[in-house]
């Protein structure tokens, strides 16, 4: 049986870095889409652009085919480059034999990579792409109403 097919576009926030940070996502499937966003408190720009990716891919409830769209270098390089292949041969070290950031959120997002058939595409950011600006909106959202809620 033929998997389905979706697009997931991604993006995270971060107002400082590290500081208040929010991620965004939408999942399109034919003509129907679903928004998602969140925020924490005290994070990161890298780790916010991991967890849009993550929360999106888990939204799904069976295994997909996946075309995940980011502005993000670090999160599409690192599949797409094979980085993350690397860091675990190396122990979760990076070239440098430093430790790789993130470690947490990128064990998760290979346990959905398990599941689904995700193929990572980079858009540039804050450049008109209608679905990039519009996860940019859900999580600055994001980062605004945990600011109101505290």
């Amino acid at each position: 049986m033929e998997k389905p097919c979706v697009n997931l576009y991604t993006d995270g926030a971060c107002s400082g870095n590290p500081g208040p940070g929010g991620y965004g996502a939408v999942l399109v499937y034919g003509n129907t889409e679903k928004e998602l966003s969140g925020a924490q408190a005290d994070t990161t720009n890298n780790r916010m652009e991991l967890l849009a990716a993550i929360v999106g891919l888990q939204a799904l409830k069976k295994p997909c085919r996946v075309t995940l769209y980011s502005d993000s270098s670090y999160l599409v390089n690192a599949i797409e480059k094979e980085w993350l292949s690397a860091w675990q041969q190396r122990g979760w070290k990076k070239a440098d034999r430093s430790a790789v950031l993130n470690r947490d959120l990128w064990e998760q997002l290979l346990e959905l990579l398990k599941v689904h058939e995700v193929r990572f595409v980079w858009v540039k950011g804050h450049n008109g792409h209608p679905y990039n600006e519009r996860c940019d909106r859900l999580a600055v959202a994001a980062i605004e109403k945990l600011r109101s809620d505290l």
